[in-house]
C-alpha cells in the first residue's frame, strides 16, 4: 500500500509540470523502442528540410524580420489544439488501448519566469530542446555545449523546483 502511495505522489507532481501523464504498465522488448527512433530521425530531416533548426531563422524570428518560424509554430500550436480536442471528445486511447488522461492546468507566475529564461535561452543558442539532436545531426558539434546546458538546467530546475514560484 505505502508503494501504491509513493507512486500516485509522484505522478500527481508529474502532473504539475506536463499537460498529460500516461504511466503504462506495459512490458516490451527492446527492439519495441525502435520505431520510436525511425519517427525522430524522421522528424529531423523534417526539421533540416524546413529550416527550422537554422540559427540563421531562429534570429530572423527574434529580430522579427521573417514570418517563416512564426507560421510553423503558429501551425503546430492549431494541431495541437485540435488533436488535444479530438483526444477528449471521441476518449481515444494509446496505441495500446490505454486511456489518455489530461489533466487541467492553473496559471502561475512561474511560467513567466520560465518562459522568459527559455526565450533568452533559444535567442542566444538559436536553438530549442526539439531540434537540438537535429543540429548536432547536421554536423554543428557546438551544439552539443547547449545539450549538456539545457540538461543541466534541468537538472537545477529539478533540484531547485521547491523553491521556485508555481
Amino acid at each position: 500500500m505505502q508503494q501504491n502511495s509513493g507512486a500516485e505522489k509522484d505522478l500527481q507532481l508529474r502532473e504539475l509540470d506536463a499537460m498529460c501523464v500516461n504511466e503504462s504498465q506495459l512490458q516490451h522488448k527492446w527492439y519495441y523502442n525502435l520505431k520510436y527512433l525511425i519517427i525522430g530521425v524522421l522528424f529531423g530531416i523534417v526539421f533540416v528540410k524546413a529550416e527550422i533548426v537554422s540559427w540563421f531563422r531562429i534570429q530572423e524570428m527574434f529580430r522579427l524580420q521573417s514570418f517563416h518560424m512564426y507560421g510553423i509554430i503558429g501551425s503546430a500550436v492549431v494541431v495541437g489544439m485540435f488533436s488535444v480536442f479530438l483526444i477528449k471528445k471521441f476518449s481515444i486511447k494509446t496505441i495500446y488501448n490505454e486511456p489518455i488522461k489530461i489533466s487541467p492546468k492553473e496559471f502561475n507566475k512561474g511560467q513567466i519566469y520560465g518562459g522568459l529564461i527559455f526565450g533568452f535561452g533559444w535567442a542566444i543558442t538559436g536553438a530549442c530542446p526539439g531540434p537540438l539532436f537535429s543540429q548536432i545531426g547536421t554536423g554543428a558539434s557546438v551544439i552539443g555545449i547547449t545539450l549538456l546546458s539545457a540538461i543541466a538546467g534541468t537538472w537545477v530546475y529539478g533540484f531547485l523546483r521547491e523553491k521556485l514560484p508555481h
